[in-house]
């Protein structure tokens, strides 16, 4: 018998209480409060109620107020014209089960059947079917969530009691005008025909509500349906990560002037913003030989090349995806290698470079250009290189075209810096007497494009953002 009750007490733990936690604390898979500016959303669950839902509509009319109605079907049934008034006045019908009954005292397929029943209803009186859906007393099973489809599930912001009577219009009214901000979704109930409601409660509600329109009126908010709450929402956190993102670019941009000046980076060429800047050091990689014969170790001189960020931000903000935006790079580091062959010939401090390096997330199509492709060595440089541009690529990139690329590859596939090693003989072919025009070196945009485009499928490509 203790194993009994111990396997029901586990059962219950997580088909119903951790569930209905995690969505009521962390908003997990639920919405219930909105991110606006001067938006209220006001919602009533429980109805409809032949008296007290058209008292409801005319006061909602009065003060051009919108809001949402959480319905129990068996409530709606030979209420089509109230159903349709709702809908025509502008007002946003939802599902709150046919019957008044918790979702933890059903099973998935009961609750699943419940709303299509209710659903059915609102399609016959509107000829639309309801996407939001608000479970009795807010209480969430496991399955609601994969069970739910396209349906969002609404909670709320504030509750107040009003289903009780003796609470009294005064002390709901108080209660109320203290959740008077934006972004606040209100629940009120129209109907006190549910399980421990007071019939005439919403009496109460009406009175409290009239005034708390009109205060809101006079400080300028609007009532608005939950569609609309959700619209908004979206827009403004839209808004809040589009500045985040500007002043993390803009901090980028101030790092990569420090960084400029502390290691006296060159500009390649006189284009405003440039495409590459580079500077001579010593290399620290492992023995690399090339095809014809030449090589470089550690301790010789290269030419690191370093992409100016300003040229790469703006390729990305202009491109519709990572894949446009690894596309005009390659036509960039096409355009500006005659640039940098002529620049590294003439200046003195790069006498004795034995190749041009750098690393990169673009790598299909540069072996091509004449870089040598090589994968780096795994170590502290590797790993913090990853988690660089791993930020780089969350900043730089449209976000929806970013988290696709993580659905369909894994971190490790995406996100695979590459080194790039051109011997100076090489790069030396690009220093043609038409310097700034784009060289024939074997590999035209068009097949860069099919390269980069081929590499969407295949996931040993990155066609992603580059950093040398």
């Amino acid at each position: 018998m203790e194993n009994i009750l111990l396997w029901g007490f586990y059962v219950m733990t997580f088909y119903a209480f951790l569930p209905g936690l995690i969505s009521r604390t962390f908003g997990f898979r639920v919405f219930k409060k909105g991110k606006t500016e001067k938006e209220i959303g006001l919602t009533f669950d429980d109805g409809p109620d032949p008296h007290y839902t058209p008292q409801l509509l005319d006061l909602l009319a009065r003060y051009n107020a919108k809001a949402t109605f959480f319905i129990v079907g068996s409530h709606a049934e030979g209420q089509v014209e109230l159903l349709r008034r709702i809908h025509e006045e502008g007002h946003v019908l939802g599902i709150h089960n046919y019957v008044h009954k918790s979702n933890w005292l059903m099973r998935p397929k009961t609750v699943k059947h419940q709303i299509e029943m209710t659903n059915d209803l609102i399609e016959r009186a509107t000829g639309q079917r309801s996407t939001y859906y608000r479970p009795p007393w807010g209480i969430i099973n496991l399955f609601d969530y994969s069970n739910m489809g396209h349906m969002q599930i609404i909670l709320w912001s504030a509750l107040f009691g009003d289903w009780r009577i003796r609470l009294g219009a005064k002390r709901l009214e108080k209660r109320m005008l203290k959740k008077l901000s934006p972004g606040q979704v209100l629940l009120l109930h129209d109907c006190g025909m549910t399980f421990g409601a007071d019939r005439d409660a919403p009496r109460n509600m009406l009175e409290a509500l009239e005034t708390y329109l009109e205060k809101g009126k006079q400080e300028g908010y609007s009532f608005v349906g939950i569609d609309k709450m959700i619209s908004l929402t979206d827009v403004n956190r839209k808004k809040q990560q589009s500045l985040f993102k500007r002043s993390i670019i803009s901090l980028w941009l101030l790092w990569e002037r420090a960084f400029h000046f502390l290691f006296r980076l060159k500009v390649v060429g006189s284009g405003d913003p440039p495409a590459f800047h580079y500077r001579v050091t010593k290399y620290g990689g492992e023995s690399v030989s090339f095809e014809d014969g030449s090589k470089v170790e550690k301790g010789d001189r290269i030419a690191e090349l370093h992409f100016d960020n300003r040229m790469l931000s703006s390729l990305a903000a202009t491109s519709k995806s990572p894949l446009a935006t690894g596309i005009r790079i390659l036509r960039e580091v096409e355009r500006a290698l005659p640039r940098l062959a002529k620049q590294l010939k003439a200046d003195p401090d790069a006498a004795g470079v034995k190749a041009v390096y750098g690393v990169t997330m673009i790598h299909r199509g540069a072996d091509r250009l004449g870089f040598h492709v090589y994968k780096l060595k795994e170590g502290l440089f590797a790993r913090s290189t990853r988690v660089y541009l791993r930020v780089l690529l969350k900043v730089l990139t449209n976000t929806k075209q970013y988290d696709k690329t993580r659905k369909r590859k894994s971190e490790n596939e995406m996100v695979s810096p590459r080194v790039l090693l051109m011997p100076i003989p090489r790069l030396l072919t690009y220093d043609q007497d038409n310097s700034e025009a784009v060289v024939d070196t074997g590999a035209p945009a068009a097949l860069l494009e099919d390269t980069l485009a081929a590499s969407v499928q295949d996931p040993e490509i990155t066609s992603k953002t580059t950093a040398f």
